[in-house]
């Protein structure tokens, strides 16, 4: 499998590194996660300039047309620069949504309107990536009631759109449309470990809408969701190996300026080992991530994802972890401090550590499926 670069991607990945080091600097990021809750506005609207919300989507819907490639790679660069906007969220997450909807005649006018106008639109997922299915939907006349409570719905905090699940009357579940401005709608910001992004408890209480806020319901979303989730997944150990690349690339720049016994503390041996572990790491994850998202735009919907996926995934927030952890040890004392910013990146790295499925979680998933399969050849 060639996971080499071609032009194309080569020119996306460029532009991103270019515009995220002049707009995403360290100073800029803390400045928004001290004072603008980890939503860079500014920074958002620049993303939605350069077309990034629609690399995946299909031209008919006013997109790129290209796939899940070029997202992981804009997704890596959110990470390295530790970019304040809800690419993840808004973004990767719902671009298999985007795709299924824009094939039908009634969805694309949903896309064109949702996923290009550089309005901020989440899941109402859980942290571990699932649909939950406590809230319900009754009928009134001619519309539909809505209530329930969707817990840390990621970037839930800045949302201008939720896009949310609920059970419908006929016992199906089905994802709705609802604007965060809507009548009984309640979002309760929550302090977060990454001050870079933001999360919120979203209830609703008698919340009035149309028939046409219902999305996609029944088996077509569950369809749907068993290969968003994996997706989903990809893109979001894609940005855990940006986390991880930096995290080196911080601790190499550092140990070469540090001095000890009047030489560099990068020239010790034990120090240099230490950033090949971590090198290691960060391109074996980089590698699983390609991987998986080559395999994504090749195979098709008709391909289960998951062992891709949790492969990337665990890999990807292994390295993340590992070499944070290692980059506040390997700045000494000082590592520990608010002044340096190995901190923010662990606290991206944890933070994202626990969404769409721990490590443990995946591992669990995997070991079962490899268990039904040996017991189903050996029948």
């Amino acid at each position: 499998m060639d996971l080499s670069l071609n032009e194309e991607q080569k020119m996306i990945a460029e532009s991103a590194v270019v515009f995220l080091q002049e707009k995403s600097t360290m100073a800029q990021v803390r400045k928004i996660a001290e004072n603008e809750g980890g939503m860079d506005r500014a920074l958002w609207r620049g993303v939605v300039d350069m077309g990034w919300c629609g690399v995946a989507l299909p031209e008919v819907a006013g997109g790129m047309g290209l796939g899940w490639c070029e997202l992981v790679l804009l997704q890596e660069q959110m990470g390295y620069h530790l970019a304040c906007v809800p690419f993840f969220d808004a973004v990767i997450a719902l671009t298999p949504l985007w795709q299924a909807l824009s094939q039908t005649g009634q969805g694309l006018p949903v896309v064109e309107r949702l996923a290009q106008s550089g309005q901020v639109c989440v899941l109402g997922m859980t942290v571990r990536g699932e649909l939950p299915a406590t809230a319900t939907v009754k009928v009134d006349g001619d519309a539909l009631v809505l209530n329930g409570q969707w817990n840390q719905v990621g970037s839930g905090a800045h949302a201008d759109v939720f896009l949310l699940p609920a059970t419908l009357p006929c016992g199906s579940l089905a994802l709705l449309e609802v604007p965060a401005k809507a009548q009984g709608l309640q979002v309760q910001p929550l302090p977060t470990v990454d001050t870079t992004r933001s999360s919120a408890n979203v209830t609703a209480v008698d919340v009035p809408l149309t028939g046409a806020a219902v999305l996609v319901h029944g088996d077509a979303l569950r369809k749907l969701w068993a290969q968003t989730r994996n997706l989903a997944a990809i893109g979001l150990a894609a940005e855990q190996v940006g986390v991880a690349e930096r995290a080196l690339d911080l601790a190499v720049a550092y140990t070469k300026e540090r001095q000890q016994f009047g030489k560099a503390v990068g020239s010790f041996q034990g120090v240099k080992h230490r950033a090949a572990q971590m090198l290691v790491k960060v391109e074996t994850a980089r590698s699983a991530v390609y991987a998986a998202a080559f395999i994504a735009d090749t195979v098709g919907d008709a391909t289960d994802l998951t062992y891709f996926a949790a492969q990337a995934r665990t890999d990807a927030t292994e390295a993340a972890l590992f070499s944070t952890r290692e980059s506040i040890q390997l700045h000494g004392g000082v590592g520990f401090t608010w002044e340096f910013d190995p901190h923010l990146f662990l606290r991206r790295a944890q933070a994202g550590s626990q969404r769409m499925g721990t490590v443990e979680q995946w591992r669990e998933q995997i070991a079962a499926r490899l268990l039904d399969e040996s017991v189903m050849e050996a029948a």
